[in-house]
């Protein structure tokens, strides 16, 4: 059950008119829950798209029981978010990883109830090091930027 007020509309998680939607479910399978997997609950919700030169890209939406600083995302919880949307990156472009170290760097309160775009980009692919760079952001409001090493699963 929702503890949204029942008169706020859902969260609009489209994307730009030239992403396309992304079933990260379908590739990752039930393992990809934390973040995503409560698609009508009051921490969470999110959406995957490619965009034009397929990135992967998220629209997420931070609910209340995400609250740290009093109307505002909790640094655990936008880690998390960067977490799983920068080590799928990875993931969508073919490399089955696990993070290896994840640096975030915090830049502005992120309010709660509000959608917000993850970009991430493939910085480079050396042996089973895969560098991904990503940064939440609303517009030229950038909330944090993340800083992923993952590593390619054995014999993959």
């Amino acid at each position: 059950m929702s503890i949204l007020s029942p008169l706020l509309p859902p969260p609009d998680l489209s994307g730009a008119a030239d992403w396309t939607p992304f079933d990260a479910p379908a590739l990752i399978g039930k393992s990809l829950r934390f973040v995503s997997g409560d698609p009508d609950g009051a921490r969470f919700r999110v959406r995957y798209f490619r965009d034009s030169a397929q990135q992967l890209r998220a629209r997420i939406w931070f609910g209340p029981e995400t609250e740290g600083p009093p109307g505002n995302a909790h640094g655990g919880a936008i880690a998390a978010a960067l977490d799983e949307v920068l080590g799928l990156a990875a993931w969508a472009a073919g490399y089955p990883i696990v993070v290896g170290n994840l640096n975030v760097s915090f830049r502005s309160l992120l309010p709660l109830q509000e959608v917000v775009t993850v970009e991430t980009d493939i910085v480079s692919a050396v042996g089973r090091k895969i560098m991904v760079h990503g940064r939440i952001c609303r517009g030229a409001t950038v909330f944090a930027e993340g800083e992923c090493l993952c590593i390619t699963l054995p014999g993959s």
